[in-house]
């Protein structure tokens, strides 16, 4: 099938196949006389794996030794759950992150008094100026 078929098919878009193409993710496909790439039915299934895996936040790399795994009939469970779990790590701390900032915002917008005057607190802490008034309106 064409790249649109495949595109369709798979859920991932035809941008995206060239971008895995590129990175090793799928191998160079095969290409019609027309100079079309042609992709199986086994490729777009690979492709709906990758797609999973981008949904669940893996990277790329994280993907491409996912699909390794996968591919590999012999490879121990371990493997797959040690790499589940260090990603899980990576989201954690993302969260953390996330909270922080939303705090952060948060405690700025409520500083902030929204009105006609032009003193803000948001701006202040974005520009890197220090506020000396403790809780400046703005």
């Amino acid at each position: 099938m064409t790249i649109g078929a495949a595109s369709k098919a798979s859920g991932v878009s035809a941008k995206m196949i060239r971008h895995y193409e590129q990175v090793g993710l799928l191998p160079g496909p095969t290409r019609s006389e027309a100079g079309y790439r042609l992709f199986t039915p086994a490729e777009v299934h690979v492709l709906r794996f990758i797609r999973q895996a981008r949904d669940l936040g893996f990277s790329i790399a994280q993907i491409g030794e996912l699909v390794g795994l996968w591919q590999d009939r012999k490879r121990p469970s371990r493997q797959v759950k040690a790499l589940a779990q260090a990603h899980i790590q990576e989201l954690e701390q993302k969260i953390q992150e996330l909270l922080a900032m939303k705090a952060t915002l948060a405690h700025l917008a409520h500083c902030c008094h929204g009105d006609e005057r032009p003193d803000c607190p948001i701006l202040d802490q974005l520009s890197g100026r220090p506020d000396l008034s403790g809780d400046a309106p703005g």
